[in-house]
C-alpha cells in the first residue's frame, strides 16, 4: 500500500496567529520577495512541550472564528507557488483575450482537473518546481486523461511513444503508461526538470518540452552567431512553440485572478483526494470497482492507463482511487483470494488453431497465453488445453476500455453514409482515404487513431462518405504498383532527423545511411537530404 503524500498544515493556537516568521513562502508580482512558511520552518517540524492555555470564553471563541481565515484551497496553494517571470507581451495578451472570452471552457477544464489537482500540486511542490507546471496539462490536454493527438501524443502530459518509452512509460496491449496519472506525472516532471537543468530557464525548458531540446538549442546557437538575445521571446522557434509558452502564462493569469476574467472555479479543498492501492497481481476492473463501491467509468477515468478489462499482467499492480473508495477496496480485497480476482477459462485447442487465432478470439495476446500456460514457443497441438483469462462482464460493461471507446467513436452519428472497411495487408491510411474520397485527418479522427499509427490486417475502420455508391470491391483492392520512390528534402529551421524520419515514415538510421550522416551531427537549414519512401505512407505531407 502506498498513500499519495499529503501536505500537513500545523494547527496553531489563536494567540500564535500573529507570530513573526509564520508567513507563507510566496513570490510577489515582481518575483523578488520571499518569506518563510511554517511547513518549511525547522522549528515547527518537531513539536515542543507547551503549557496548556486556558480554554477561551464563548465570546472569545466567536471573535476568533470571525477573524480566522478560511481553509486554504488548492487554487490558493497553486497561486502562492507561481514563480515564473511575468513579462508583458502581445502573445500573452492575445491568449488572455481568447480564454477570457471562453469562461465555460475554463470551467470545464477546472472541473476535469479537480480530482487530480491536489496530487499534481503535491508532486510539483515536492520537486521545488514553479506551480505553473501544474497548469501545463491545461495546455497539453485540457486535463483530459484519454487525450490523443494526431501526432500520437497521449495522456495528460501528451507524451509521444518514443519519449514516453525513454522516460520509462510502458506501452503495450494491456497498458499505456503515457495515460497513467502517477507514472506520466512523474515522467513529465523528470523530463521538465532535466530540460531546466539544461537551459537554466523555465521558459526555454517549456519550449523544449513542446518542440524538443534540439530545436531550441539550434535557435539559441543561431541567435548567438548573429549576436542577438537568446531568451525565449527572441528565438526563431516553430509557430506552435511561439504560442505554447504565452498560452501557459495566459492561463496562469486567469487561474490567479479568475474573477477578473469572469472564470468560475469549483471549490477544491487543499486535502488529498486520491490514494494509491498496491495490488499483488492482476485484477478484473469490474470486480475492483464493485469492491471499491464506485462506478467502473470513474475507475477508468482515474486509471486511464489500463487499455482492457483488467490491470496489466506485468504491472503496474496498482489502482488510483478516491481516499474513501481506496479503503473500501482494501477491505474487500482481504476477502477475495488472489486466484479469484480474475476469471479463467479452459480452452481445448482445435485442429488448425494457433496461439494468434486463440488470442484474437478471447481478446488477449499471444504473450499472455504463453506466460499463463508456461509455453516456451509458439507450437500448440490439437487436443492441448490452455488456461485463458477472460472478462467477468460483457464488453459493453467496460465502456471506457480502449476498444469500447473506439467503438463508441465509430458509432457516433455523423453526416453521410457510414461504411465499415476491413484493413488488408499493405493498406495505409493514405491509400484507404484516397479510395473513399476522404482526408487522412477525417479517417483517423473517426476511428480515434493518428496518421502514424500502425494498421493491422483485419482491423475495422468506420468511414463516412457523401453517398454509399461509387466504391466497388475492385476499386478497394487497387494499389499503386510502384510504391518506393526517391525523394529529396530541404532541411528547414527547427527540423531534426527524428522529426523528418517520423514525417516520411522512415527510420533515423536509414536517413543517416542514405546521406552519410554521423551520429551526433547537426542538420543545417538548406541542407538537402535524400531518402527512399513508400509513397502510400506519406499522409499529411
Amino acid at each position: 500500500m502506498r498513500v499519495i503524500p499529503t501536505l500537513v498544515i500545523p494547527v496553531l493556537a489563536a494567540g500564535l496567529i500573529g507570530c513573526a516568521g509564520l508567513q507563507k513562502i510566496r513570490l510577489d508580482q515582481a518575483g523578488d520577495t520571499a518569506t518563510t512558511h511554517p511547513d518549511h520552518h525547522p522549528a515547527l517540524r518537531s513539536p515542543e512541550v507547551r503549557r496548556a492555555a486556558p480554554p477561551p470564553t464563548p465570546d472569545e471563541a466567536l471573535a476568533a472564528a470571525a477573524v480566522s481565515p478560511p481553509p486554504l484551497t488548492v487554487w490558493e496553494r497553486l497561486r502562492e507557488g507561481f514563480a515564473m517571470p511575468r513579462p508583458q507581451h502581445e502573445r500573452i495578451d492575445e491568449n488572455l483575450d481568447y480564454f477570457a472570452s471562453r469562461p465555460s471552457y475554463i470551467a470545464r477544464v477546472a472541473e476535469r482537473a479537480e480530482p487530480l489537482l491536489h496530487y499534481i500540486v503535491e508532486a510539483v511542490e515536492a520537486r521545488g518546481m514553479p506551480m505553473e507546471i501544474a497548469l501545463l496539462p491545461v495546455v497539453e490536454s485540457a486535463y483530459r486523461p484519454f487525450a490523443y493527438s494526431p501526432g500520437r501524443a497521449a495522456g495528460l502530459w501528451q507524451f509521444i511513444p518514443a519519449t514516453g518509452r525513454h522516460y520509462g512509460l510502458d506501452q503495450n496491449w494491456w497498458y499505456d503508461g503515457r495515460r497513467d496519472i502517477v507514472a506520466s506525472t512523474d515522467a513529465a516532471l523528470t523530463y521538465l526538470q532535466r530540460l531546466h537543468d539544461m537551459f537554466d530557464d523555465w521558459l526555454l525548458a517549456l519550449a523544449a518540452y513542446n518542440a524538443g531540446e534540439g530545436t531550441v538549442l539550434r535557435a539559441i546557437r543561431a541567435n548567438e552567431r548573429r549576436g542577438e538575445p537568446t531568451d525565449y521571446w527572441n528565438l526563431d522557434l516553430p509557430r506552435e512553440t511561439r504560442g505554447y509558452v504565452p498560452r501557459l502564462l495566459a492561463i496562469r493569469a486567469i487561474f490567479e485572478s479568475p474573477a477578473t476574467y469572469g472564470a468560475d472555479l469549483p471549490h477544491v479543498p487543499d486535502e488529498p483526494y486520491l490514494d494509491v492501492v498496491e495490488l499483488e497481481g492482476q485484477i478484473d476492473l469490474a470486480l475492483a470497482a464493485e469492491l471499491a463501491g464506485m462506478s467502473i467509468d470513474e475507475l477508468y477515468r482515474l486509471n486511464p492507463g489500463y487499455n482492457r478489462w483488467a490491470t496489466a499482467p506485468e504491472g503496474p499492480h496498482r489502482l488510483v482511487l478516491p481516499v474513501a473508495n481506496a479503503e473500501h477496496l482494501r477491505r474487500g480485497l482481504a476477502d477475495v483470494p488472489d486466484d479469484e480476482r480474475m476469471r479463467w477459462q479452459r480452452h481445448r485447442v482445435a485442429r488448425g488453431e494457433s496461439l494468434i487465432s486463440i488470442a484474437r478470439r478471447y481478446r488477449t495476446t499471444v504473450s499472455v497465453l504463453k506466460d499463463v500456460n508456461d509455453l516456451r514457443g509458439h507450437i500448440i497441438r490439437a487436443g492441448d488445453h490452455l488456461i485463458i483469462p477472460i472478462a467477468s462482464r460483457p464488453s459493453s460493461h467496460y465502456a471506457l476500455s480502449e476498444s469500447q471507446r473506439r467503438e463508441a467513436l465509430q458509432n457516433r452519428d455523423r453526416p453521410g453514409s457510414k461504411q465499415i472497411y476491413r484493413v488488408r495487408s499493405g493498406d495505409t491510411f493514405w491509400e484507404i482515404a484516397r479510395r473513399f474520397g476522404v482526408s487522412v485527418a477525417e479517417l483517423t479522427r473517426w476511428n480515434g487513431l493518428a496518421p502514424g499509427d500502425t494498421l493491422r490486417p483485419g482491423q475495422e475502420l468506420a468511414v463516412w462518405t457523401a453517398s454509399s455508391g461509387g466504391i466497388t470491391t475492385a476499386a478497394l483492392r487497387t494499389a499503386p504498383a510502384n510504391r518506393k520512390q526517391a525523394v529529396h528534402y530541404t532541411v528547414r529551421q527547427g527540423d531534426s532527423l527524428y522529426r523528418i524520419a517520423q514525417r516520411f515514415n522512415v527510420s533515423v538510421a536509414a536517413l543517416r545511411r542514405w546521406n552519410g550522416l554521423a551520429k551526433g551531427g547537426y542538420l543545417q537549414p538548406g541542407q538537402r537530404l535524400r531518402m527512399e519512401v513508400d509513397v502510400t505512407e506519406q499522409a499529411g505531407i
